[in-house]
């Protein structure tokens, strides 16, 4: 490793253990955890990569945020409590300024959480972050994809479409023609997306089974209905969506676009099934978060997903979501 490289980290990335579980965190060679407690370890790990996850001139400082929120995603997904994170960065050269406005949303986003930033690399190539994040589980309120049952209800958070939207609309140069209120809405979406975690560890209570999306609902709800040997069927006329998606929509004289809102991706909601009995205190909690919670419809013994318009007929959809390969 180069000079340089040890410069980069001492100087944006090495800070002070935040945490009691933390033995070591960065200057060695591994870092030393102690986890405590006797719950689970959930870990994941997330790649952006520039032009492919988020547009080049996507901002320093939202890269930075969304590379956290994506892993946080994942851990709500289990309902596991955030506790810390490695970075691997790579950069085509040393921007200083870029590292700076990078590492301080960095640390303020992960710090927010209860992260802590406790080791990782760097090395010079096409701009990539990879960041692995780590959390705590209780064994009896693991969320998964494989729990859900025939008549579970299925639910969604948030509003479903719009960082698809937003990407659209850069990617065509069409975003100066929409009010600004509703596309900063967008863009924020699309750049700043919200892990629903605290919501997400008080759901745990009254349901086994989640999911985040990511990939689109429609591949999303997949795994589940995979994982779990079932079917589901979709109301579309009860997806969630935001004033900002159906303002620009109208704008355009256009109907709101059912395959991008269902498999455009970067939503980063959660997906859960709910047996209709507990709906009453899930409903209370998303309400006490000011979180839009919508029920979109019901887990079935088919082994498909089956959406359906407001008559109640079939509606196909040629693409299922987004496929990295």
């Amino acid at each position: 490793m180069s000079a340089s490289e040890f410069d980069i980290i001492q100087r944006y990335f090495t800070v002070a253990p935040a945490r009691e579980d933390i033995v070591l965190a960065t200057g060695d060679d591994c870092a030393l955890l102690s986890p405590f407690g006797g719950r689970q370890l959930a870990i994941t790990v997330d790649t952006l990569i520039a032009g492919v996850h988020f547009p080049e001139n996507t901002s320093a400082a939202d890269i930075a945020y969304k590379a956290i929120a994506v892993n946080l995603s994942d851990l709500a997904a289990m309902a596991a409590e955030p506790a810390w994170l490695t970075l691997a960065l790579t950069l085509p050269a040393i921007d200083e300024s870029w590292l700076q406005a990078f590492s301080n949303t960095f640390h303020e986003t992960a710090q927010s959480y209860g992260l802590a930033l406790v080791g990782g690399d760097t090395t010079r190539g096409a701009l990539s972050i990879t960041v692995q994040a780590m959390g705590y589980v209780a064994h009896d309120r693991v969320l998964r994809r494989d729990t859900a049952e025939v008549g579970d209800h299925i639910y969604v958070t948030g509003t479903l479409g719009d960082a698809a939207l937003a990407l659209r609309l850069l990617q065509t140069n069409l975003l100066a023609g929409e009010a600004q209120h509703d596309t900063e809405f967008l863009l924020s979406r699309l750049n700043r997306p919200s892990a629903r975690v605290e919501f997400a560890l008080a759901l745990a209570q009254y349901t086994g089974c989640a999911i985040d999306v990511s990939d689109g609902l429609l591949a999303d709800l997949g795994h589940i209905v995979r994982a779990s040997h079932c079917g589901a069927e979709l109301e579309l006329s009860g997806l969630p969506l935001s004033p900002a998606l159906l303002n620009v929509y109208a704008n355009n004289a256009e109907n709101p676009d059912l395959q991008s809102v269902l498999t455009g991706g970067d939503d980063y909601e959660l997906c859960f099934t709910l047996k209709p009995e507990n709906a009453e205190p899930v409903e209370k909690i998303a309400e006490h978060l000011n979180l839009r919670l919508t029920r979109i419809g019901e887990i079935t013994e088919s082994d498909e997903i089956v959406c359906l318009d407001q008559q109640g007929a079939a509606v196909s959809f040629l693409n299922r979501g987004y496929q990295h390969f």
